[in-house]
């Protein structure tokens, strides 16, 4: 009989310990779950952000957003208070995707970006001033702007404009002198400096008291001689690049992608002194 009484309360116990366990299991698995579905905030990529582009512009394209913690990665950031302005992306963000801080790299590190796709790419060969004083980087964006000299229309090959009879329509023989900002928003893939300006580190460098070498520096140098600045383009921009290269001048702005273009016109000696409403 006392066996039996063991034995029943044996179970008894076991059936209780059994149950709390497996309460205590459910009521965890319930609190994961929980947790897991909790949202937590980062900053999730709103717009395309081009490989080399700097904070500044990847600020403009970031927004906090309510991520489910199971798929928040561990290197998402908050934030960008506390990062290094001096910072760029090392790849293109994508809409939708979280901002992580493996993207963001020293911009000496990025020497070119991809095309986009449809793109191609053509290279010109300016000035530092005529290139924001060289201080262009892969994956920046440029306006363009093209300025034409007058030019005599028969030497152009313009045929003069005939009336239904056959005589000369009376007009203006030569084109007036223009510029104009024709293009924007032109993605930069790869700059490229002369010989002289790549090897200037090396013959500015000094040697401190333990005889150490300190590499020159060309942060404060202009560069000397041309830029070799690549563009991705559409055909279209292609043909007019080329056109103003071969037979005009260009001239390159920094821009971003909330740069306003509007207000812009085909400037004319006429028109250059006339204020212009903002």
């Amino acid at each position: 009989m006392k066996r039996k009484l063991a034995g029943i309360l044996v179970a008894l116990v076991l059936a209780v310990v059994g149950t709390v366990s497996l309460m205590a299991y459910v009521e965890k698995a319930k609190n994961d779950a929980i947790e897991d579905d909790a949202q937590v905030q980062v900053l999730v990529v709103q717009r395309e952000v081009p490989a080399g582009a700097p904070l500044s512009i990847v600020a403009s394209a970031v927004a906090p957003t309510d991520v489910p913690k199971r798929l928040v990665s561990p290197e998402a950031l908050r934030t960008l208070e506390g990062i290094d302005e001096s910072l760029v992306t090392a790849i293109a963000l994508q809409p939708g995707e979280q901002l992580l801080l493996s993207r963001l790299v020293v911009g000496g590190e990025v020497e070119r970006v991809e095309v986009p796709e449809g793109l191609q790419e053509i290279t010109l060969a300016l000035d530092p001033e005529r290139a924001v004083g060289g201080a262009l980087a892969p994956g920046e964006l440029v306006g363009m702007l093209l300025s034409f000299n007058s030019e005599n229309l028969e030497d152009a090959g313009v045929t003069p404009s005939t009336d239904a009879t056959g005589d000369t329509i009376d007009g203006p023989r030569s084109t007036p002198k223009t510029t104009h900002l024709t293009l924007s928003k032109i993605l930069v893939t790869a700059v490229q400096y002369s010989v002289t300006d790549a090897t200037r580190p090396a013959e500015t460098a000094t040697t401190d008291a333990n005889g150490s070498l300190i590499p020159g520096t060309t942060v404060a140098t202009a560069p000397s001689s041309v830029l070799l600045i690549t563009l991705a383009v559409t055909t279209a921009q292609a043909e007019q690049i080329t056109f103003a290269a071969e037979f005009g001048k260009i001239w390159l702005t920094r821009q971003n992608v909330d740069t306003d273009t509007e207000g812009g016109r085909i400037l004319t000696l006429d028109q250059v002194y006339l204020t212009v409403k903002e």
